[in-house]
C-alpha cells in the first residue's frame, strides 16, 4: 500500500490459549471452598485470639475484588506520525519529478525497482537460502524500465527476455547446487518487480502521460485508504484470514467504493476524453488488483516468516511493502486507459 500503514496481522484464534490459562488459574486455591477440603484446612493457632463472626470474612483474609480492565483502543500497529511524514515526502518527490521532467520520474521508477529487488533477494537469501543473482536483476530491471519508456511494450518484453537470460548465465558461475531454485526465483523477481513497474513508464509516454500516472497513483492510494478506514472501523468478517488476518470484507467494500468515486473524478477532470462510467470501471478494477497485490505479497512474507520486506521507510517497512499494491495495478490501469482513450 502506498502510504497507508497496514493493519497488524494478528493470527486468528490467538486468544484461546490465554483463556485456557485463565481457567486454570481460577481452579486453584483462590476459591478455598472449592479447592481446599475442610479436613485439610489448618487449625487456628491457640496463641492467636479468634475474631468475632460478623457475617463477612475478616478483611485480612478477604480476597481482593478484581479491578475492571480498561478497554483497549484499536491501534494501527505502526507509527502513524512517521508513516504519514514518509508518505508525504515520497509523494512530494513523485509529483515534482512527474510534472517537471518526465525522464527524472523514469529514474525514480528505476531506483525504486533496484531497491525493491535488493530487498526481495536479500529476504529470499536470509530466510530460504535462495540466492537469486542481484547484479543482472538490478541492471536488467533498470534497463527494462527505460526500454519500456523509450520503445513501448516491445522494448519491455525484449528487456525482460534478456534479463532472464542474464540471470541464467550469471548463476552458472556458481556451483550447480541450488541452480534451479536460484534462477527460478531470479526470473520471478524480474517479472514481479521491474516488468510490472515498466507499465508505469509506458503510461508516461502519452501526451497526457503525467496525468495518467497521477490517476494511477491516486486510485491505488484511495483504494488502500478506503480499505483501511472502513475495515478498521467496521471490519468484522475476515477476507483471507490464513493470508492476512487484518483484512476484512468490509474493508474490500470500502476499497471498491472509494476507488470508484475517485475513478469518476479522475476520468472526468484529469484524463482527456475520459467519461464517468469509465472511472467506475477503472476504480473497481484498481480495488481488485490492489487487494490481490497486497494479499500476494502477504503470502510471500508469510512463507518467508517476516512482517516487512525491509526497514528503509519508517512507519512503512521497506520499498516492497509500498509497491505491493502498485505493481499489479500498473498493467491494469495502463491497459484500461489504452482501451478507453487510446495510447497517444
Amino acid at each position: 500500500m502506498p502510504i497507508v500503514p497496514d493493519m497488524p496481522d494478528v493470527p486468528a484464534g490467538g486468544g484461546d490459549h490465554q483463556d485456557d490459562r485463565g481457567a486454570a488459574r481460577l481452579s486453584g486455591p483462590l476459591f478455598r471452598d472449592e479447592a481446599t477440603p475442610q479436613a485439610e484446612r489448618p487449625a487456628p493457632s491457640s496463641q492467636t485470639p479468634q475474631e468475632p463472626m460478623t457475617g463477612a470474612a475478616p478483611h485480612s483474609q478477604s480476597e481482593p475484588e478484581p479491578q475492571p480492565q480498561p478497554q483497549q483502543k484499536k491501534s494501527a500497529g505502526r507509527d502513524l506520525g512517521a508513516a504519514i511524514g514518509v508518505g508525504v515526502g515520497l509523494g512530494a518527490v513523485i509529483i515534482a519529478s512527474l510534472f517537471i521532467v518526465k525522464a527524472v520520474f523514469v529514474g525514480v521508477i528505476a531506483v525504486a525497482v533496484v531497491v525493491g529487488l535488493w530487498e526481495l533477494t536479500s529476504r529470499l537469501d536470509e530466510r530460504k537460502g535462495i540466492k537469486a543473482p542481484l547484479v543482472p536483476l538490478a541492471v536488467g530491471g533498470a534497463a527494462m524500465v527505460v526500454a519500456g519508456y523509450v520503445r513501448g511494450p516491445e522494448g519491455a518484453w525484449v528487456a525482460m527476455a534478456l534479463t532472464a537470460l542474464a540471470v541464467l548465465v550469471w548463476r552458472m558461475t556458481e556451483p550447480p547446487d541450488g541452480y534451479l531454485k536460484d534462477v527460478t526465483a531470479g526470473v520471478f523477481a524480474a517479472f514481479y518487480v521491474p516488468f510490472l513497474a515498466t507499465f508505469v513508464a509506458m503510461m508516461l509516454t502519452a501526451d497526457d502521460g503525467a496525468w495518467r500516472v497521477l490517476t494511477f497513483l491516486i486510485l491505488t492510494v484511495v483504494s488502500d485508504t478506503g480499505a483501511y478506514a472502513i475495515g478498521w472501523r467496521f471490519g468484522k468478517h475476515k477476507l483471507a484470514p490464513r493470508i492476512s488476518p487484518g483484512k476484512t470484507r468490509e474493508g474490500l467494500f470500502g476499497a471498491v467504493l472509494f476507488a470508484m468515486v475517485a475513478g469518476v473524478l479522475c476520468m472526468q477532470f484529469l484524463i482527456d476524453d475520459g467519461t464517468w462510467w469509465q472511472g467506475l470501471v477503472i476504480g473497481a478494477c484498481v480495488a481488485a488488483s490492489a487487494t490481490l497485490g497486497d494479499l500476494g505479497e502477504s503470502m510471500i512474507k508469510r512463507d518467508l516468516g517476516i512482517k516487512d520486506m525491509g526497514t528503509l521507510l519508517p512507519g512503512h517497512g521497506g520499498i516492497m511493502d509500498r509497491l505491493d499494491s502498485l505493481l499489479p495495478t500498473a498493467p491494469v490501469v495502463w491497459l484500461l486507459l489504452v482501451l478507453f482513450v487510446g495510447s497517444a
